[in-house]
């Protein structure tokens, strides 16, 4: 009874869940990077172009109470090579891809 068989994983299975592991990373990264980009047009077309260091916090999705229309408030954080400083704040995607901010910048 005290002899306990130890069975090993076959190579093909830790191969095959390798490659899913660093499918799940790579598939992370992308996504990351194109909510990044996709922040970065949206804040130029808002008058913050020259920007680096854009962080993505969060994305919330939020309804009006009034009209039921639902949109979704992104909180972005980045660095504005203009004036120096770090920007902290909320972007609102409203109707008919309308943005509207709400930064504080330090």
């Amino acid at each position: 009874m005290d002899n306990k068989e130890i069975r090993r994983l076959p190579l093909k299975t830790v191969i095959i869940i390798i490659v899913l592991i660093l499918a799940g990373i790579g598939v992370f990264i992308l996504l990351k990077t194109l909510k990044q980009d996709k922040m970065t047009e949206i804040l130029a077309t808002l008058g913050h172009s020259n920007i680096k260091k854009i962080e993505v916090i969060n994305k919330l999705s939020v309804e009006d109470k009034e009209t039921r229309y639902k949109s979704k408030v992104y909180k972005v954080r980045f660095y504005d090579n203009d004036t120096n400083k770090t920007c902290t704040g909320f972007i609102l995607m409203g109707r008919y891809n309308k943005y509207t901010k709400d930064f504080d910048c330090k």
